[in-house]
């Protein structure tokens, strides 16, 4: 993986603190950590131009708007909130101290670095910061950034989930256990997550929203409402406390399923409240840990490959994603490796599940324009599956996923689509591409069953598209994925196969049209 860019300004070591200032923060700065003090002036900014610039999901831009509103109601006469058509025009009147954590993304932190009058601080809302991970992963001669290491040393660091030097339990690897099929039918025993309740504030950001599109101000995709998601720190900390008390113990061994009828499983929600800062991520992880431990001195342990589960999602692999995103450099997300140049087709661009018949997409595609979330395995495996297959651009799929998701920035989707999803970095974030056929979404879903196509089948009107989409993307990318010794198995394969020169001009003829 390439060390970082020397001499780049947004990458310098910022002063940790400036008390003595009125500290901005942006809308993914929310939380009470994003202070030097309790009562520190605040400056708060609702810039219309940053929803023109992008087709955002409709549920992303009242997340954003609400959590933003909310969080200068509780303020009060502490912040100073600004709703204007840019950062500037607020800027330019501030006549006083300003500072401001370095934000989450380039443009962001290319923009306050230009601005004279803003002290910039180092970032926070991560477990590790820039400078530990600029540590670690420039030491003792490191050859591969592997996720897996940097969460040892992750929770080495802050001692989670520890006994003494070794993890409790003994194991690292827990997650291996959290790949079993869907549960059957009222197996996974949990009830609804908690939801939060729409206010006054909500019902005026809708109406602007609805008056922006309607002048032709913004666009929007996905449906409106109802908000299921937490806008303010005390709804995000009854969602994790929801989690904990109802949900975390069985997040586990299903963590990697996908099923028709229950699109929450057990899983935590968490990940827009953490995006927004409204939660400390390393809170969220002490608490985990804190429920299991209470749990075992009570006699009724918590399953640790559940804890352990989750506990990798937050400080293991969201703070990797995070800190790749500037350790890589500017350039990354021009990374096509594969050599994908297809278009984001118009239908997957408008969340139209309508047309689309594989039960699979079908189902994820209309969650996600319901929702404006599905849980990692339908992105990666659905979603990012397809996109892999049919050679879509991977720079585009990223900011697709940017807009689509609620949870969606441009840090979260520039490493876990161009990178993992969509193997363009030619294998520095996952060591093989993530493509697999319609087996893998029979075995792990329950969506095949009442499909028109069969995951069996790569041939005929009713072969499945992913299926017979494997084995096209494996025959186009065959030289470039040939030194991978993890694809070995996979590409010899493809010497077997019968009708595959068929396959393959099925689905060229197929591309991205729906399915």
């Amino acid at each position: 993986m390439p060390r970082r860019p020397a001499g780049d300004p947004a990458l310098a070591a910022f002063p940790a603190r400036a008390p003595d200032t009125r500290r901005w923060c942006f809308a993914d700065q929310l939380g009470p950590h994003f202070l030097d003090r309790p009562d520190q002036p605040v400056l708060l900014i609702e810039s219309r131009a940053v929803f023109a610039r992008r087709r955002f999901h409709r549920q992303k831009a009242h997340l954003v708007l609400s959590a933003l509103r909310h969080r200068a109601a509780e303020l009060g006469d502490q912040a100073e909130f600004s709703r204007v058509r840019t950062y500037a025009e607020a800027l330019d009147r501030v006549r006083e101290p300003l500072s401001v954590c370095a934000p989450t993304t380039w443009s962001s932190r290319d923009y306050v670095l230009r601005r004279p009058d803003l002290a910039v601080l180092a970032a926070r809302g991560f477990v590790a910061t820039q400078e530990e991970f600029a540590g670690w992963a420039e030491g003792r001669g490191r050859r591969r950034l592997l996720m897996e290491d940097f969460y040892r040393h992750n929770r080495r660091r802050h001692d989670v989930l520890m006994d003494g030097a070794e993890p409790v339990g003994g194991r690292w690897n827990l997650d291996h256990d959290n790949r079993e099929p869907p549960p059957s039918e009222g197996q996974l025993a949990v009830p609804e997550p908690w939801w939060p309740e729409e206010d006054e504030i909500d019902e005026r950001v809708r109406a602007d929203l609805d008056r922006w599109e309607a002048d032709g101000d913004v666009a929007f995709v996905g449906d409106d409402g109802p908000r299921l998601f937490p806008v303010t720190r005390e709804e995000a900390l009854l969602r994790l406390h929801d989690f904990l008390d109802t949900r975390l113990g069985a997040f586990g061994p299903h963590e990697d399923a996908m099923l028709t009828g229950d699109r929450w499983m057990a899983h935590s929600l968490l990940s827009p409240a953490l995006n927004l800062g409204l939660l400390d991520p390393l809170e969220v992880v002490h608490a985990a840990e804190q429920r299991y431990r209470d749990s075992v001195a009570e006699g009724d342990p918590l399953p640790l490959n559940s804890v352990e589960g989750f506990v990798r999602q937050v400080m293991g692999w969201r703070d990797y994603i995070w800190h790749t995103y500037w350790h890589v450099g500017r350039d990354f997300r021009h990374a096509n490796a594969l050599g994908a140049h297809e278009a984001v087709p118009d239908w997957l661009a408008d969340l139209d599940d309508g047309p689309v018949e594989a039960a699979c997409l079908s189902d994820v595609l209309g969650d996600l324009r319901r929702d404006g979330w599905v849980h990692h395995i339908p992105r990666l495996m659905v979603l990012g599956n397809y996109a892999l297959q049919r050679g879509i651009d991977p720079l585009a799929m990223a900011d697709w996923f940017h807009r689509s998701f609620v949870d969606g920035y441009d840090w979260v989707m520039v490493a876990n689509v161009v990178g993992m999803s969509q193997h363009a970095d030619g294998g520095l974030l996952a060591t093989k591409p993530y493509a697999a056929g319609g087996a893998y979404i029979d075995r792990m879903s329950d969506y095949c069953g009442g499909c028109r196509y069969d995951p069996r089948r790569r041939l005929g009107e009713d072969a499945c598209p992913f299926t017979a989409g494997y084995w096209a993307f494996l025959e186009r990318n065959r030289e470039r994925l040939a030194p991978n010794q993890r694809m070995r198995r996979a590409l010899q394969g493809l010497d077997r196969l019968q009708g595959l020169e068929e396959v393959v001009e099925q689905e060229r003829l197929r591309g991205t049209e729906v399915i």
